[in-house]
């Protein structure tokens, strides 16, 4: 069973910055795509970003291009999402998602997410 366990998360002032981390279990990190996703209070889970196995290709959201950076560490099985020029509105639980297989589509999305993080909390007070 692969285990996804977020950290990194907390709260901070708009226009600040945080980097999430999130550590995978199991085998052949590099041969999936992951993602982050974030759930505010009261809405759906939403798409956040998106890195290949290989780590070349990302795509974002709409709403953070521009202002946050997915990257992966194949060595150490982690992917991390960077977050500058944080807004209100960023504020939401952040979950790490795997995917089933290792391609992500340029346009925004993670497809066949199989498995997913217990999420961290970030605030942005406003």
């Amino acid at each position: 069973q692969v285990q996804l366990v977020e950290s990194g998360g907390g709260s901070v002032q708009a226009g600040g910055s945080l980097r999430l981390s999130c550590a995978a279990s199991g085998r052949s990190f590099s041969n999936y795509a992951m993602g982050w996703f974030r759930q505010a209070p009261g809405k759906e889970r939403e798409f956040v970003a998106a890195i290949a196995g290989s780590g070349f290709i990302t795509n974002y959201a709409d709403s953070v291009k521009g202002r946050f950076t997915i990257s992966r560490d194949n060595a150490k099985n982690t992917v991390y999402l960077q977050m500058n020029s944080l807004k209100p509105e960023d504020t939401a639980v952040y979950y790490c998602a795997r995917s089933a297989i290792s391609t992500v589509d340029v346009g925004p999305g993670l497809r066949f997410v199989s498995f997913w993080g217990q999420g961290t909390q970030v605030t942005v007070p406003s």
